[in-house]
């Protein structure tokens, strides 16, 4: 069986010690409100168990029927922990018209600032919702041990053209490069190349295109940009980038 030298590097670290949660992050949250976009998301139960911990939480997803969760209905629906719901929103994560500005202690987002087409706009949206000194908490995935493992990573430069352009989510200025570059090996729900391609063509509905790829100094620019102060960084295996700041 062909294995490519990152997914041994993923099996590895998905041994159950690797996998061990992460402390320190809990007293942030504890017994507060915010609204997760794009959950829920299992990292947060186990690996950077926070769910248990927040007094409530609310969701927000793009549309009513998505890959990741099927089904689902705007209304008090979300359901992110055993016995604990929230109230789900129906909206682009990058314009949260739904929601009054400074609503929330804290927003939580895992997976999902890399499928967005114009990630400072976005960040700057989530962090119109927080209360002054409240925190975000965004997770992307470490293109080295993903199938965005050929891509470069995107200049910040790049992301404020997008930002002053006001670029939408039908955006696919990336396209040609991900359909090239994209590690189906690694893919294996994308089917062939083929059925990749066509699938990408349409990701204004889907959305499962990698519109992105981030490390910690493309993230710590974004917050800069928006007067976020970095708290902490770090890496959670087995391709889990975290990083948590304060809005000033």
């Amino acid at each position: 069986m062909y294995l490519t030298p990152i997914v041994d590097a993923i099996k590895l670290a998905c041994t159950p010690k690797s996998l061990r949660p992460i402390t320190g992050y809990a007293d942030y949250f504890l017994h507060k409100s915010g609204l997760e976009v794009g959950g829920p998301s299992k990292l947060f139960k186990k690996q950077l168990p926070l769910y248990k911990c927040i007094a409530h939480l609310d969701g927000c997803n793009f549309s009513m029927h998505t890959v990741w969760e099927g089904q689902i209905l705007e209304g008090n629906h979300y359901r992110y922990y055993p016995n604990k719901t929230g109230y789900q929103y129906i909206s682009e994560a990058s314009h949260l018209e739904k929601i009054g500005s400074e609503t929330y202690d804290f927003v939580l987002s895992c997976h999902c600032l890399e499928h967005c087409a114009n990630p400072i706009k976005t960040v700057e949206e989530w962090c119109r919702v927080v209360k002054k000194g409240g925190y975000l908490l965004i997770v992307v995935p470490h293109p080295e041990f993903t199938f965005d493992h050929n891509r470069p990573i995107t200049g910040f430069n790049h992301l404020l053209e997008d930002y002053r352009n006001q670029v939408g989510e039908d955006d696919l200025t990336h396209l040609n490069e991900i359909i090239e570059k994209h590690d189906l090996k690694m893919d294996i729900p994308a089917g062939t190349k083929e059925s990749f391609t066509e699938r990408s063509r349409n990701n204004f509905q889907n959305r499962c295109l990698h519109q992105h790829v981030f490390d910690f100094s493309l993230l710590a620019e974004i917050f800069d940009f928006l007067q976020i102060e970095i708290i902490r960084k770090d890496f959670i295996k087995p391709y889990h980038q975290v990083i948590l700041g304060r809005k000033k």
